[in-house]
Order: C-alpha cells, then structure tokens, then sequence
C-alpha cells in the first residue's frame, strides 16, 4: 500500500521547471497528488550508468487505489461538455511544445535517444494531443433502421477506465497515442510507464495533462514491475488494456486480459522487411535502409530486420550498406552529435550480441560492426544470414541488419512473408504500382512503397497482424473511437410495445 508519506506541496510556477526533481522524486502520482510509492528505484542514464534521479514504484494496492479513483472521477469528466475536453487536448499539445526542450533532455539522458529522434517524438506527441482534440466533438453514434416503430441508435460511449502499458523505447509516442485519445473520449486513465523511463514516459505526462487543467483522477501514474501489470490488467474497474511492447509479454497480457472479459489492445514486436528491387537505386535504398535499421540503435518495432534485396543489386548494396555503417559514429547522445546511443542495459547488449555471434557461427558474413564498448553496439551488417538464424527470423531489438538475396518476385514474397510477424514493410523500386501489387502478396499491417519501415503520424491507424499484435488499435479517428468506446444500442418508442404473452 502507498505509504502515508507527505504529498508534495512544491509548484511548477515556484521551482521554474516542469520535471522538478522535488516535486516526483520517489513518489507516484493518485487522485491528484503526488504521494510517496510504496518503493524506489534509480532512474539511470545508459549512456554513463549515472543515477539521473530516484523514482517512485507503485505496488499492486496502489493500483487498486488509483482504478477506484479514477473510475470516480470518469464519470464526472465523461458528462464535462466536449468543448471543455477538447481544450484541455489542445492545451496539453501546445505545453508539450512550450516544454520541448525540457522533456527532450531527459529522452536523452534517460532513454538514450539521439537529440533528433528525441525532437520528433516531442512533435508526434503534441500532434498526438491536437488530434485527439477533434475526437470530443466528432460524430458518436449512428441512426440505425428497424422493424418496429421506434427510433433504434448505436451510440459510441467511454469504456470507462483505459490501462496503458507503455514501453521504455519510444516512451512518449508509445504512451501518449492511447492517454490522449482515451482521455479525450472521455475515459480516465492508469499510465504504467517502463520502469527504466519513468520521468519520460510517466512524469512528463502527468505534469503536461495537470498543466493543461485536466481534472484530478482522471490520469493516474503507477510504475512498477510485472506484478503492477497483473494487478492493471485483472482490476475489474479497468476495461480496456492498451499495451505496446514485446510479443512474448502481449502474449501474457492478451491471455490474462482474455479471462478476465476485456479488451486488450496489442502493438507487439516486429520484424520488418525491405524489400530492394532489380530496378532500385541502391545509393536511395542504402539511405532509407541505414536510417530504418540503426535509428535509435535498432530499438524500435517497426525497424528494418530482414533486407531481401535482389540478386543483381546484392553485392553492391551490401558493401554500401557496410561502408555506411562502418562510418556512424556511436556515443553519448547528451554529451554531441552521433548518430547512435546506447542500448537500454546490458541485458539487451548480451541478447544482441549473441545473436550476432551465433549468426556468424551459423554461417553470416560479419561485413560490418559486431562489437561494443559498454552499451554502445557497433551497427552491424550481416550477409548470407541463414534462415534459421535467430538474427534473421526473429526481432533483434538492436542495430542489425540482416541482409539475404532474392531471384524472381514470388521468391521476394515468399521470403517477405515467412514470419511470425506483420508490422510493417518497406519496398524500393521505380515501379510504384507493380512494388504495391507486391505488398498486397505480403501480410503487414503498414506499407511503405520507396521509403523505409520506422515511420509515424498522428492521424494515421497504425498495427500490426500475426505474432505483431491485434491490429490497427491507435491513430486515425475511426481505430481511436473503436479502441476506447463501447458501442450501446438505444431505442425509443412514442408509446410503450405491446406483446402477445
């Protein structure tokens, strides 16, 4: 249970600082306050192992506390007139911008992103919040035709309470496409950021949305670990689970979500492919494939895995490929420009690493990277992966790009689409048509046709199929309504019905 420790009286306007360490160090955030977890941990930066601030952890009866909170304060915030929800969306949008700079550093410092991956995520998280600002007022229910003499509705209306598991590598796209839109259609929400990114992902969220007027209990913080999640995702109070994360533990959540009725809404893993035509660039594709493999050192879900180039282009691409590789320069992203950071911690270095070295011992050719220093990973390039390797077949989560060739376009699908996973898939070719008649062979959730697989906006549906998650459930007005509403059937008569019995 949260301790009874004091709640913190220290205001934004008296500090100067939207993420001041006074007022969230070791606390978690419920009905409104800042009060003390039940215990802490460090907040740590992986590119040094400096302790960048002590966080609050939440324990499962934090989590029963806050669901009764904020199913509390739903009600209230669900009947508040949409145009009042709506300006709260729009101001949370423009604090996101006022305090880029602020919230940037510590996606740095604590997540490890370069300062340009850190700024676009600032971006698509305030576009995230302006485009959740259209929802209050949008269309909620449709006027259905019936047999009988009555006026028959569907109406669209809040689940009630949203729990959203967001992960450590992209914490503020990742978690704010389901708390805007959940918000704004008039639910509360339990935030369970990563614990490793707790201020990015978490208390930056918390202190933008209490900025914005966003009434007390309607967003609640509770990090913490596996036992935090179970007691989010069995609370009969929460509805609808939005989870993004590993296909291993959306497997978990899925399943525990199943036996307790409710909704779970799945962004899973990913192994992308990118495919390279005869009649392809190779100098356009090496551009898209370096920035699709290496950005954010490979931890992103839709990250090029698999590149399935042909034959006739292979050797080339593949020694660019490596060549731009070799020529990135890897380091602390808070300390100048480079081009990578740091891996998360040296769990995923070893898993990395061993894929690596396993793939080589099956029969890769390492042409480029491979090593590491500290939790700095090398961009690797690895051609010839056999199938079977785990490099290939399975998501790294790091900067590897596996690179295999292909003969005929039916070989290209077929290579394509031997995967558990459906995310997203890149194709480079100067035919556009016949590269999209390609894709529809090829079971993703998102194409890209002459571009790359890591890309994003706020008022696109984005999902995956397969071992990748339960489909589009985030972006786009119509999956955000689907994803965070019930649908209710209504009828009226004039006079009561009359029955035979």
């Amino acid at each position: 249970m949260t301790a009874t420790a004091e709640n913190s009286t220290t205001t934004p306007a008296e500090t100067g600082s939207l993420l001041d360490e006074a007022v969230f160090a070791g606390r978690i955030f419920i009905d409104g306050q800042w009060v003390e977890g039940t215990s802490t941990a460090p907040s740590t930066a992986p590119a040094t192992g400096e302790t960048l601030v002590t966080v609050g952890m939440a324990g499962p009866d934090d989590v029963a506390r806050a669901a009764e909170g904020a199913a509390r304060a739903q009600k209230a915030w669900a009947a508040t007139p949409h145009p009042q929800r709506a300006a709260v969306l729009r101001r949370a949008g423009q604090l996101w911008e006022q305090h880029a700079e602020e919230v940037m550093g510590w996606n740095v410092r604590e997540v490890g992103a370069i300062p340009p991956l850190a700024g676009f995520a600032l971006h698509v998280t305030a576009a995230e919040c302006y485009e959740a600002a259209s929802l209050p007022s949008a269309p909620r229910g449709t006027v259905l035709s019936s047999e009988e003499p009555r006026l028959s509705l569907a109406e669209q209306v809040p689940v009630g309470v949203v729990g959203v598991i967001s992960p450590f590598n992209v914490p503020l796209i990742l978690g704010i496409r389901a708390v805007a839109p959940a918000l704004a259609l008039g639910n509360a929400v339990l935030l369970k950021p990563d614990p490793r990114t707790v201020v990015t992902g978490g208390v930056s969220f918390v202190r933008i949305f209490e900025e914005a007027g966003l009434p007390p209990g309607l967003l609640q913080l509770v990090p913490g670990g596996a036992d935090v999640g179970e007691a989010l995702v069995t609370d009969p109070r929460v509805r609808v689970i939005a989870f993004t994360g590993s296909t291993r533990a959306g497997r978990s959540v899925g399943e525990l979500a199943g036996r307790h009725l409710k909704r779970a809404h799945l962004e899973l893993g990913g192994n992308s492919a990118f495919l390279v035509r005869e009649d392809a660039d190779v100098d356009q594709a090496v551009n898209l494939a370096t920035w699709g493999s290496f950005l954010h050192q490979g931890q992103i879900c839709m990250t090029v895995g698999r590149h399935i180039v042909h034959e006739s282009v292979f050797d080339e691409y593949v020694d660019k490929l490596a060549a731009k590789a070799d020529s990135m320069h890897v380091g602390d992203p808070a300390a100048g420009q480079v081009h990578l950071g740091p891996l998360i911690d040296e769990v995923q270095r070893d898993r990395v690493h061993t894929l690596v070295q396993d793939a080589v011992a099956q029969g890769a050719q390492l042409r480029a990277g491979g090593t590491y220093e500290g939790l700095f990973y090398r961009p690797t390039v690895l051609a010839h992966t056999p199938k079977d390797a785990q490099a290939y077949c399975e998501e790294v989560f790091g900067p590897v790009a596996s690179v295999v060739s292909y003969a005929t376009d039916d070989e290209a699908v077929e290579l394509a689409a031997a995967t558990e996973y459906g995310l997203s898939l890149g194709i480079v070719s100067k035919d556009a048509l016949g590269a999209l008649e390609l894709a529809r062979r090829i079971p993703t959730g998102i194409v890209h046709i002459n571009d790359q697989t890591v890309n994003d906006e706020a008022n696109t549906p984005f999902g995956g199929v397969g071992a990748s998650g339960t489909g589009s459930r985030h972006g786009g007005a119509q999956a955000n309504v689907e994803a965070f509403t019930e649908t209710r059937w209504i009828t009226l008569r004039r006079e009561p019905g009359q029955y035979p019995l």
